[in-house]
C-alpha cells in the first residue's frame, strides 16, 4: 500500500518549509497541484498543522524517542513530525499515521532509518496523548517561540495571550470581497465582505470576488478616497487594498515579479484606475508627490496572520526601520493637509503605536466610527484581534499631514 496523495503532499510541504526555508503557502501550492478538492483540504490541514505545531511535536518526539530532533535526517524528521501531528491533533487512524510515516522514510531510500522510525512512531502512538495533556499552558503547549509569548503577555496580559495563541492555531473564517455579481455568502460587519464556506476559484479567476480577510478589507476601506482624488499605495502587491481604492491610484511595488502579479490582479478585478509602478518606495521618482491620500500597508512581523502563514512564527522579525522610513516617505509625498493611512498585519506594540508615536504626525481618530475594532489601550486606533474578531490581526491608524 502506497502513501496517500494528501499525506505525501503534506510531507513534501513540511520538507520544503524546514529544509529550503520555503513559505508554507507557496510550497503547498506546488505539492498539492494535482490533488482533488477533498485531498487538498486534508493535505492543507496536515501540512499547516504540522508546521504550526513543530515545537510541540519536536518536544514529543524527543521526550518519547530520546533522540534530538536536530540530529535526525531531514526525511525522518519531517515524517515523524507529520506522523506525530496526526496522532496528537487529528482523528486519523493511528495505524495509518504510523504506517505512512514509515513508508515515507522508506521511499526516501533511508532503509536503515525504517526500524527507528517505526519504533518512535509506536512510542508516539502510545504516549503522545498523555504527554500533550500534561503540558502546562504556555508557548510549548501551543507551539510558539518564547519571544512571541513574551510580546503578547506584555501587550495583552497572560489570559489574552493564551487566547491569541489558541486562535492562531485554528482555521480562520473564510472571507471574500465582492467585486461584482451576486453576494457570494453571508454578509459581515465590513461592507462588501462576505463569509463563505470555501473560495470559488472560478469566481476569483473571473474577477467577481477576491479572497481577503475582514481585517485587511477594513484597512483598505478606511482610506476613504473618492473619485477625483489622487492616492499613493506604497507597498501595493498583491493588490487587495489597492483595488479597493477610489480615485486615481498609483500602486508601488519593489519586486518585479510581484509588480507583474499586481498588474494581473488589477486587470482581473477591473481596477482600471490603478497604475502600477515597479519601484522602491524609498526611492520614488520625484514627480510622485502631492497625493491626497497615501496608504502605507507596511511589511511587518506578521504576528496578526499566523493562522494563515504558519511558518511565520518561526521566521518572524520586526521591521521597525523600514516602517519608520515608509512613514517618512508618506509624509513627504502627501499634499499639505492630506491623509496617511498606516496599517500592518501585526499586533506588537513596537511595530504599531510606537512607530506612529515616533512619526510626529497628527492622529485622526478612527475608533469612534468603528467602536467594535477600537484598540483596547489606544481607542483612537483600530486593532482587529483574531481571538476577539475572528479575523486576521491588523493595526490601522489615520494620520494627517501638517497644512
Amino acid at each position: 500500500m502506497s502513501v496517500a496523495p494528501a499525506r505525501r503532499a503534506a510531507y513534501e510541504t513540511v520538507m520544503r518549509v524546514f529544509q529550503d526555508d520555503a513559505y508554507t503557502d507557496r510550497a503547498f501550492r506546488t505539492a498539492a497541484a494535482s490533488l482533488d478538492r477533498r485531498d487538498r483540504a486534508l493535505a492543507q490541514r496536515l501540512a499547516y498543522g504540522t508546521v504550526q505545531r513543530a515545537r510541540t511535536l519536536d518536544h514529543a518526539i524527543e521526550t518519547l524517542g530520546r533522540r534530538p530532533v536536530r540530529k535526525l535526517d531531514p526525511p525522518v524528521r519531517a515524517s515523524l513530525r507529520l506522523g506525530a501531528y496526526q496522532l496528537g491533533f487529528t482523528e486519523v487512524a493511528p495505524h495509518a499515521a504510523v504506517y505512512e510515516a514509515v513508508e515515507l522514510v522508506r521511499d526516501a531510500r533511508l532503509q536503515r532509518a525504517v526500524p527507528f522510525t517505526n519504533a518512535i512512531m509506536r512510542r508516539l502512538q502510545e504516549g503522545i496523548g498523555p504527554l500533550l495533556a500534561a503540558l502546562p499552558e504556555g508557548p510549548l503547549k501551543h507551539s510558539y517561540p518564547d519571544w512571541i509569548w513574551d510580546v503578547w503577555r506584555r501587550d495583552f496580559g497572560e489570559e489574552q495571550a493564551l487566547d491569541l495563541m489558541r486562535a492562531h492555531n485554528e482555521p480562520q473564517e473564510t472571507v471574500v470581497r465582492l467585486i461584482g455579481g451576486d453576494p457570494p455568502g453571508e454578509p459581515t460587519d465590513i461592507p462588501g465582505a462576505y463569509r463563505v464556506d470555501r473560495v470559488d476559484e472560478v469566481a476569483v479567476d473571473e474577477g467577481r470576488i477576491w479572497p481577503q480577510s475582514r481585517g485587511s478589507q477594513l484597512a483598505g476601506l478606511v482610506v476613504g478616497s473618492r473619485q477625483g482624488e489622487r492616492v499613493l499605495d506604497l507597498c501595493a502587491a498583491p493588490g487587495g487594498k489597492a483595488t479597493q481604492l477610489a480615485g486615481e491610484v498609483t500602486a508601488v511595488e519593489k519586486h518585479p515579479g510581484r509588480a507583474r502579479e499586481l498588474e494581473e490582479n488589477c486587470a482581473r478585478l477591473g481596477a482600471t484606475n490603478v497604475r502600477v509602478v515597479n519601484a522602491d518606495a524609498l526611492e520614488l521618482p520625484a514627480e510622485l508627490r502631492d497625493f491626497d491620500h497615501v496608504l502605507v500597508d507596511a511589511p511587518c512581523s506578521g504576528l496578526g496572520v499566523l493562522a494563515s502563514r504558519p511558518d511565520l512564527r518561526w521566521r518572524a522579525r520586526s521591521l521597525l526601520d523600514l516602517q519608520r522610513a515608509l512613514l517618512r516617505v508618506a509624509a513627504e509625498r502627501v499634499r499639505p493637509g492630506g491623509s496617511i493611512l498606516y496599517s500592518v498585519c501585526t499586533i506588537a506594540s513596537e511595530e504599531n503605536e510606537a512607530v506612529v508615536d515616533a512619526s510626529g504626525l497628527e492622529v485622526e481618530p478612527l475608533g469612534g466610527e468603528l467602536p467594535q475594532f477600537a484598540h483596547p489601550r489606544r481607542p483612537e486606533f483600530l486593532l482587529t484581534l483574531p481571538h476577539r474578531d475572528r479575523t486576521s490581526g491588523f493595526f490601522i491608524v489615520g494620520l494627517r499631514s501638517p497644512t
